[in-house]
């Protein structure tokens, strides 16, 4: 059953109702935490988990470039209210992405915030791992797609961040398919592209059983 959400949840001045998994397309660093720190700090006032997920190499720039945006992030980490997870650790453990794994992962925060203090949570993703193309990567769309099967069962928000720079025409397509709304321009949009789960991983699975076109002659 789905879970009603009353708490208050804000994005690009935007406040936002029900449950979301939104879809954040940034070109620049600055845009994207822009952005991000409104969103941190809101989570922290109103009493929510925050957890964020990218590359172990990027956590300095990270924390940095929160605590700038005038997010607490020493007191909040501190009485475990903000987490700051390595992509390595969830996404990509073991140089792999395994989409049932990382499924069950998220799945253990939801209920574990449910559960603990903070009874609600927002997440943000920064899906830089995905450019990595290690084993499984190709199953990304797949994993976005079940969370919507998740999402509603929970009080949360669920924020994936891709720069739009680096990701092909198709990725963002299929991006646009498995979200609910989008960010873009600045802006929080309901997305029109939005397809359900069952439709989308229907869509996928034929677009995998059909032949690669073959090459056109000189």
């Amino acid at each position: 059953m789905a879970q009603v959400s009353t708490r208050k949840v804000s994005l690009c001045g935007k406040e936002l109702h029900g449950l979301q998994h939104i879809c954040a397309f940034f070109d620049s660093r600055k845009e994207m935490y822009d952005i991000l720190n409104p969103y941190f700090r809101e989570g922290i006032d109103v009493g929510d988990e925050v957890v964020t997920i990218l590359e172990s190499s990027a956590h300095d720039d990270h924390v940095e470039r929160m605590r700038n945006g005038g997010v607490p992030v020493q007191d909040a980490i501190q009485r475990g209210q903000l987490k700051v997870v390595p992509s390595e650790e969830t996404y990509i453990q073991d140089n792999v992405f395994v989409v049932d794994r990382m499924y069950s992962t998220l799945e253990g925060v939801l209920k574990g915030a449910a559960e603990g203090e903070f009874k609600s949570v927002r997440t943000c993703g920064d899906m830089e791992w995905a450019l990595k193309n290690l084993p499984g990567t190709d199953d990304l769309m797949v994993y976005e797609a079940k969370v919507n099967t998740l999402a509603p069962k929970h009080d949360c928000t669920l924020l994936c961040c891709y720069d739009v720079n680096r990701f092909s025409g198709r990725v963002i397509a299929d991006v646009l398919a498995t979200h609910s709304h989008v960010i873009i321009g600045g802006h929080v949009h309901e997305n029109p592209y939005y397809l359900d789960p069952v439709t989308f991983l229907h869509k996928l699975a034929l677009r995998r059983s059909s032949p690669a076109p073959l090459a056109s002659e000189s």
